[in-house]
């Protein structure tokens, strides 16, 4: 792979098959040529995709946590008491002083 600086990497957004397996080498990753191939085009695809968005000015864009302009409305974090452990508990197959038993897994 060639040491070019970032901002020639920029400008150029193609990869070359080479590139690919040089990399998949290095990774110790097997990979013919096909797939080499069709690897650099997909990526090259990518790149090309990058450098296109890269060219958007965002300079006046707020950031957004959710692209839709809807909010999920939380209920409050009140804890609440009634649980009724006796009734739950009288359904299930082991239960001793209010917990309850498993079957052990690990011996």
């Amino acid at each position: 792979m060639s040491q070019q600086t970032p901002e020639a990497d920029l400008n150029n957004s193609n990869v070359s098959r080479q590139e690919i397996i040089e990399v998949a080498r290095l990774a110790r990753l097997g990979i013919d040529e096909d797939t080499a191939s069709s690897y650099a085009s997909e990526i090259s695809k990518v790149m090309t995709l990058m450098q296109t968005l890269e060219s958007v000015d965002t300079a006046d864009i707020k950031p957004l946590s959710n692209i839709h302009e809807v909010y999920q409305d939380f209920r409050a974090d009140i804890a609440k008491h009634d649980i009724d452990r006796a009734r739950n508990q009288s359904v299930a197959p082991a239960v001793e002083n209010g917990l309850y038993l498993v079957p052990q897994v690990i011996e």
